[in-house]
């Protein structure tokens, strides 16, 4: 039988008093240490509590007592139910349906709307599950069913529950985690993209240049504020510019700023992007879109670190490191004259490559659940969730637009969904995985290419001879299929 330290000295004291005689040492209340060793004991001891809402007018026998593991609360009706969840915290719930009628089913869709998240496992009986709208019921709403009578299945029910809330134990203690990296919007706990936050982590406390890969709406922006958020110039202004989304002659004065008179319409002075990142960060977006004319203007300050304002002479000393994305293969841009392999390697000091959605395997519910809290918290919306229809359409559905696609269509669906649970054709999604078309071989075999390039390089640190290795083909033809499927080694051999 194990003993906490406190319970050991006092069955040592008391042996002492009534064996040895010992007058001078005396009983007194427990320790401190002793109460709470007994209380941390009592805690484990102490029942889980199921709160059972008995909803059927059969009279069968009480699964409170089939349950002794269990401090079950039983309830008799919605309203009850709702004053046991104030009460107490609760994880699970137990229903026990009887007939399922429109107006009952709408009580219990209610019910659950305005409780917290909990687990719900239903009883019923055998041929309940063949009605109308039960099955749908159960696979929207339902951790687990059971049917009657239980006979031998209390141990799978019980081990159901004790599933169910550790589960929601689990989500408790990760309350505080997610809270914080959802107020930082990086979500997401996939092999790649916790291959992304350790990158992130590394290159933030170093003061030196990053160039952020990814197709669009993979979340670019986001990887550059959380690099700026974790260096030393937090405190300082983080200062963002779309460079493929100015006029070229907008461009640099919008980066260098002008002074009083530069040109027609400059009534006075301004400051440009460049100095007001001073202390902080600037994040160039879409690098691969600024105008050749300029991109030795900005080569000029990443080597000198000094600008000038359009229109005037005086040289101003910047303080500000450079964050720059594109959704552009640059290596072939310098093939085709349209960037200079100088201002590439200016940039390129550190790099992080940003994974497609489709590639973020677990990742797809995470997120949609993230933006469904973002969107609704706060307001009046009659939604409540996902179905679970919903949740298998957005995991088949091959999301060419990335992140930017799913806060699309979670935030259209919310707007415009009539139902309680967003379902798979509010988000446009009835079709997924149904009706698109097969992929070509060629398609699937190039996929399959790519994907297994990419695993390769970075299993080897971007080293392109070990990946090759890897892969059983030479360097050379290695180094074909990467331009074959525009990836980059990142600058190693």
């Amino acid at each position: 039988m194990r003993l906490c330290h406190a319970g050991v000295m006092s069955a040592v004291l008391n042996w002492l008093i009534s064996v040895q005689g010992w007058p001078w040492i005396m009983t007194t209340e427990p320790s401190s240490q002793y109460r709470a060793c007994e209380s941390q004991q009592a805690q484990k001891q102490a029942k889980r509590k199921v709160l059972y809402l008995h909803w059927a007018s059969s009279r069968e026998e009480d699964v409170s007592d089939l349950l002794d593991d269990w401090q079950v609360i039983r309830v008799g009706s919605v309203q009850e139910a709702r004053a046991a969840m104030q009460d107490d915290p609760l994880r699970v719930v137990l229903v026990r349906f009887g007939e399922l009628d429109h107006e009952r089913k709408l009580a219990f869709e209610q019910l659950v709307e305005a409780s917290p998240p909990l687990y719900w496992i239903a009883l019923l009986d055998a041929d309940s599950i063949e009605q109308d709208g039960f099955s749908q019921l159960i696979y929207d709403y339902f951790f687990d069913y059971y049917t009657l009578p239980l006979t031998d299945k209390v141990p799978f029910l019980s081990a159901a529950l004790g599933h169910a809330y550790g589960l929601g134990a689990l989500c408790d203690a990760e309350h505080e985690q997610r809270r914080y990296r959802e107020e930082c919007q990086m979500v997401g706990a996939s092999p790649a993209i916790r291959l992304v936050f350790s990158q992130i982590r590394k290159v933030a406390g170093v003061d030196a240049t990053v160039l952020i890969t990814g197709n669009s709406g993979t979340g670019k922006e986001l990887i550059a504020q959380a690099i700026h958020q974790r260096s030393h110039r937090h405190k300082g202004p983080f200062v963002a510019l779309n460079c493929g989304a100015l006029p070229e002659n907008l461009v640099q004065a919008e980066l260098f700023g002008h002074e009083k008179g530069a040109f027609t319409g400059a009534h006075c002075r301004k400051v440009g992007r460049i100095e007001a990142a001073t202390g902080g960060t600037l994040f160039l977006d879409e690098i691969g879109d600024l105008p050749l004319s300029l991109q030795v203007n900005l080569l000029r300050f990443l080597q000198e670190e000094t600008i000038e304002r359009l229109g005037g002479h005086e040289t101003l000393y910047i303080d500000a490191r450079v964050i720059a994305a594109t959704h552009r293969a640059l290596e072939n841009e310098i093939k085709e004259g349209a960037f200079r392999e100088d201002l590439y390697y200016r940039l390129n000091v550190l790099s992080i490559e940003v994974p497609d959605l489709k590639e973020r395997e677990g990742d797809i519910e995470l997120l949609a659940n993230f933006f469904f809290r973002k969107f609704t918290e706060g307001k009046h919306y009659k939604v409540r969730g996902f179905s679970r229809r919903a949740t298998a359409a957005m995991n088949r559905h091959d999301w060419p637009g990335n992140v930017r696609e799913m806060i699309n269509r979670v935030r259209k669906a919310i707007v415009m969904s009539d139902n309680r649970l967003i379902t798979a054709a509010d988000l446009g999604l009835d079709n997924a995985g149904g009706g698109e078309a097969v992929p070509t071989l060629e398609q699937a075999r190039n996929q399959a290419e790519r994907q297994a390039i990419r695993r390769s390089l970075k299993k080897t640190d971007h080293n392109v001879s070990s990946a090759a290795r890897l892969l059983g083909v030479s360097r050379v033809t290695l180094y074909r299929l990467m331009e074959k499927h525009r990836l980059h080694a990142a600058g190693k051999n």
